[in-house]
């Protein structure tokens, strides 16, 4: 896809290259977790080298400032994922899902180990993705998160000033079977969560003897109530997002052989109808590595969805505006309160992308 040229005051093309080393990545979930378990926060500010932009509408821009560049926040991870901003505490919440650790990020201090464990609560985890996931605070404030060693979204019951291990479950059955992994979650204005159930945290992902569902499912979860499923029609439904008035439910399906993002229209009793394919990227070029994954929908409708190259950016109705490449397979992002911010986990990395704030 041809992109536009940038201001002629800048460059004479919108690629903007980036600087500074990064290492070779690495497939989803598949590394060993290392030795140490330490990360590195840069002492000063340090810009990722394989990163660029690429713009094929104008529209790119209103919502990413020409010239922006990715900051390295951390690195050293095993495989980053969960973004979570708490604007009451100005600071980032994100998963480390080989270490079984959540990590806080500030910009005073940096990086560091915030609960460990997150995912697994037991022993002896046989696979290479036991922690947490997905992370998001419910209406009244209280850490939520998708469980893969677990199986089961729960609710942390400690202070988020306060982290502890100690969790009460949301949902972990459907209809008596137990659920996959819980990949990623969303809450609508009245406190319904809805979530996505693939099986990578099970070791033996969709061919685990311990799997109970023949299907990988998209959920709905009414306050104390018991999931109810909205569709098993996807193969691996990972990311998800709602619009801002909450009338579309955006799900990416990272499945190669159907690399796709869809949009459903949700009604008031929250079924889903009229679902469409968002967008393909199944015959993505094969230097763009990764699949669909996680999502944010920015106020203005717009949708950052990391996928093969990055971070892809769509307009409200599915056009491709742009691209934010990393160079690194990227699982997931998060915006903060006035959206002049994107963070983006990308395998071993936390990075940061200065946006145009609301």
């Amino acid at each position: 896809m041809k992109t536009l040229e940038s201001h002629p005051a800048t460059r004479p093309a919108i690629w903007l290259p980036l600087a500074l080393a990064l290492c070779l990545g690495a497939c989803r979930g598949r590394k060993e977790p290392q030795a140490e378990t330490s990360v590195a926060v840069p002492a000063e500010s340090r810009y990722l080298e394989a990163g660029k932009l690429a713009a094929y509408d104008e529209a790119f821009f209103e919502i990413v400032p020409r010239g922006s560049r990715l900051e390295i926040l951390a690195e050293g991870h095993d495989w980053t994922e969960g973004p979570l901003w708490v604007d009451g505490g100005g600071y980032l919440l994100y998963s480390d899902i080989p270490r079984n650790a959540i990590y806080r990020w500030d910009p005073e201090t940096g990086s560091r180990t915030y609960l460990e464990p997150s995912g697994f609560t037991g022993e002896d985890f046989r696979g290479s993705e036991p922690g947490s996931n997905g992370l998001l605070l419910d209406p009244s404030g209280n850490l939520v998160l998708c469980q893969h060693g677990d199986r089961r979204i729960a609710r942390m019951t400690a202070p988020l000033d306060r982290p502890a291990d100690t969790f009460e479950t949301l949902a972990e059955t459907y209809r008596g079977a137990r659920l996959n992994s819980p990949n990623d979650a969303v809450y609508d204005s009245k406190g319904v969560l809805y979530f996505t159930d693939p099986p990578y945290g099970l070791p033996g992902l969709v061919d685990d003897p311990g799997k109970e569902l023949n299907f990988q499912g998209v959920f709905r979860l009414e306050p104390g109530g018991e999931p109810e499923l909205l569709t098993d029609a996807l193969s691996r439904p990972n990311g998800i997002g709602l619009s801002p008035d909450g009338s579309r439910l955006y799900v990416s399906n990272s499945d190669p052989d159907h690399a796709i993002w869809m949009v459903y229209e949700l009604s008031e009793n929250g079924s889903l109808s009229n679902g469409r394919i968002f967008f393909d990227a199944t015959d993505q070029n094969p230097a763009e590595t990764g699949n669909p994954d996680g999502l944010k929908v920015h106020p203005s409708g717009h949708v950052f969805a990391t996928g093969p190259g990055g971070v892809l950016v769509f307009g409200p109705q599915g056009t491709i505006l742009g691209k934010i490449f990393t160079g690194e397979k990227t699982s997931n992002c998060a915006l903060n309160a006035d959206q002049s911010a994107l963070f983006i986990t990308a395998d071993s990395y936390l990075l940061k992308l200065d946006l145009k704030a609301e």
